[in-house]
């Protein structure tokens, strides 16, 4: 009994030990990756090759289009005329010597930006620094343009974008920059980094527009983040001006220059318009696109009164930071003159009606300000000597300056800023001061 038990035993445990060990189950085959050249659908390839071939054929021929349409312009730009009149009958001064000058710096080019209202008006204080102090002071007109468009944008800031970046603007602008920020001479900022010292503001402009855009399309109004990306700007194209220089051995902040030396008095200066479409002798918006801070400071009277008023400033002894329209026929920079021809209309209609017209319908633009610095008669007309920064002015025999005759100012100036004491008769009329 006791030996079948333990061969059963050992027969289960032989069982146990077979079951443990399975028979091995064989690896699985598994598949490689090779890499095969890629197949190209012959028909999709034809139908492909075709297309190409096509957009290059029509590709070539719109080249070929292109470039005959340049070459008509070309031929057409190079043939191109423009409106002007014979001014050989014109009876006017022969040079700037023959004029009643007031002292001013030689004429000085603003080169390829929009910035005349600077350096008309630059000029235009140079003049009254001398006749005031007879300080002969070259100043800088650049530093004033850095911070107009620091202001412009900070304008286009608060205004949500509905405020114009652009290079115009107007005389009296000086005035509010010097009183916000100072002024400072040339030497002490030139404004100009190119090597040859020629302003070249077109790239500037078309940042400063980008940068206007992009702040538009991302809704970012925050003031202090504008103006520090304007600033970055500027200082790239115009360098940043000083805080503090030296002038004749002493420092100053450029406020501290205006008020300490050049020591004018910025509230003295008017600016005076003639408009049908504002009461005469009140104070009212100049409506142009330069004017872009709504001043409503200017000063509308009739056009006799207008023009008197530039005539008596200049010959006695003033003189006058003038804008208006130069896009006419009768403007002439080969021939140094200004004039309004008779095909135009005769100088005995030229009155406020016809000066109105010619502001509603656009015809007269705030296009241009110029410095007058002189007075003279020929023909039995009066004349005034312009001091241009303007390209035109340096094509005829006087680099820089225009002779304008009386029916032109008349018919085609818009406005003007001058010393309060050039016109007090116009001051006194004034109904709401």
């Amino acid at each position: 009994m006791k030996k079948a038990l333990t061969v059963a035993l050992a027969a289960m445990l032989a069982g146990a030990a077979w079951a443990a060990k399975p028979t091995p189950t064989p690896a699985p085959v598994r598949d490689t990756v090779v890499y095969k050249p890629a197949y190209e659908d012959p028909v999709l390839k034809q139908i492909e090759d075709a297309g190409k071939a096509a957009k290059k054929q029509a590709d070539e021929a719109t080249t070929k289009v292109r470039e005959e349409q340049k070459a008509k312009r070309d031929a057409e730009e190079k043939d191109r005329k423009t409106l002007r009149f014979d001014m050989s009958g014109i009876v006017r001064p022969v040079s700037p010597d023959v004029f009643a000058q007031a002292w001013h710096f030689p004429p000085q080019a603003q080169y390829l930006t929009g910035t005349c209202w600077s350096f008309a008006s630059s000029s235009f204080f140079e003049a009254e620094v001398f006749r005031l102090t007879k300080q002969r002071i070259k100043l800088s007109e650049l530093h004033t343009v850095y911070w107009e468009y620091v202001e412009k944008m900070r304008g286009f800031a608060r205004a949500r974008g509905d405020s114009p970046i652009a290079e115009g603007s107007e005389a009296n602008a000086v005035v509010r920059i010097w009183k916000q920020y100072g002024g400072v001479p040339e030497d002490a900022y030139p404004g100009v980094l190119a090597a040859d010292g020629r302003h070249d503001h077109s790239r500037l402009i078309e940042q400063l527009e980008s940068l206007a855009a992009w702040v538009k399309d991302h809704d970012l109004w925050d003031e202090d983040r504008v103006l520090a990306m304007t600033r970055a700007v500027l200082d790239r194209e115009l360098g940043a001006p000083p805080e503090r220089f030296s002038y004749q051995g002493k420092e100053y902040t450029p406020s501290s220059f205006v008020t300490g030396v050049l020591r004018l008095d910025l509230d003295a200066y008017v600016s005076v318009i003639s408009t049908l479409s504002l009461p005469f002798h009140t104070l009212g918006e100049y409506k142009v696109p330069d004017n872009w801070r709504h001043d409503a400071s200017y000063v509308n009277v009739p056009l006799d009164e207008w023009y008197a008023g530039i005539k008596r400033a200049v010959q006695n002894g003033f003189t006058v930071d003038i804008a208006g329209d130069v896009s006419e026929p009768g403007i002439n920079g080969f021939e140094d003159a200004a004039v309004i021809p008779t095909f135009d209309i005769p100088a005995e209609y030229i009155d406020q009606n016809a000066r109105e017209l010619r502001f509603n319908n656009h015809t007269s633009t705030d296009d241009h300000v110029i410095h007058i610095v002189g007075y003279a008669q020929a023909g039995g007309k009066d004349w005034f000597l312009i001091k241009d920064s303007g390209r035109s002015s340096r094509w005829g025999k006087f680099e820089g300056y225009y002779f304008y005759r009386e029916d032109y100012v008349k018919l085609k100036m818009l406005t003007y800023m001058v010393h309060r004491d050039a016109i007090p008769d116009i001051l006194a009329k004034l109904k709401n001061p």
